[in-house]
């Protein structure tokens, strides 16, 4: 890979395995040092691990994006261990199906407490960082073909990640006067271990709705992350790039 990246230090959230994970191992391909926090600290220190055995610079950080306050703590860790960081990758999420009318006050307040409400709260302690420090910086927020397009019996995983769309043009708006880009990136359908207790039918019937005909791997998400971080990228914001092999025409 390119050094794109190189001498950039990014914190990518639920980096321990799937999208995130896909991301942390392309930037840090890039040349990036990649902070990597998950709430399971098991799993995003031997994630890391085998980053840093692939000659990467990585380091786990435990992290329940859904409290604020432990937000701003792992943030500060991350400053205290690196002197900087110039990227945050907002991509923890959970996702639950259930129709409307079976919805629960405590899976409402848990999804949206993570994909939404932990999304804002990262990136506010982020852009008050970066326009305190006067260097600007990069925020990209991980988003979803349902940011645009409806899914039955996924309303409060459809309605969290429309909710990312408009916090990212929002956040552009304000963080744009102070050098600070805010993108979101909109993945389709992504091979992520989740599939792998599925029947493999239906990843076949998942693929046959997207006009290339085959869903995308993390290291996809994490090449269009790099881009909107990198140099290229420099004038793009407040954009949200679909990443689903043409799934959001659907």
């Amino acid at each position: 890979m390119t050094d794109i990246l190189d001498g950039r230090v990014v914190v990518v959230t639920g980096a321990g395995q799937g999208v995130g994970l896909g991301i942390a191992q392309v930037l840090a391909g890039h040349g990036a040092t990649v902070a990597m926090t998950d709430i399971d600290l098991k799993r995003v220190e031997e994630s890391a691990a085998k980053l840093r055995a692939e000659g990467a610079q990585a380091q786990a950080f435990a992290h329940d994006v859904s409290d604020p306050g432990n937000t701003r703590a792992v943030l500060t860790s991350i400053l205290e261990s690196f002197g900087r960081y110039d990227a945050l990758v907002n991509n923890a999420g959970v996702a639950t199906q259930c129709g409307f009318e079976n919805v629960s006050e405590e899976d409402w307040d848990r999804i949206t407490g993570i994909n939404l409400r932990g999304a804002f709260f990262a990136a506010q302690a982020a852009g008050v960082y970066f326009k305190q420090r006067g260097e600007g910086g990069r925020i990209v927020n991980i988003g979803s073909f349902v940011s645009r397009k409806a899914v039955e019996e996924y309303i409060i995983y459809n309605v969290s990640k429309a909710g990312i769309v408009m916090m990212t043009e929002t956040l552009a708006l304000e963080l744009g006067p102070h050098n600070v880009n805010v993108n979101s990136v909109c993945p389709g359908i992504v091979r992520t271990p989740i599939w792998d207790t599925l029947d493999p039918e239906q990843w076949t019937r998942q693929e046959q709705q997207v006009p290339l005909r085959r869903g995308q791997r993390p290291e996809d998400i994490g090449e269009a992350v790099a881009f909107l971080l990198s140099a290229a990228g420099s004038n793009i914001t407040g954009a949200s790039l679909p990443v689903t092999g043409g799934l959001a025409m659907w």
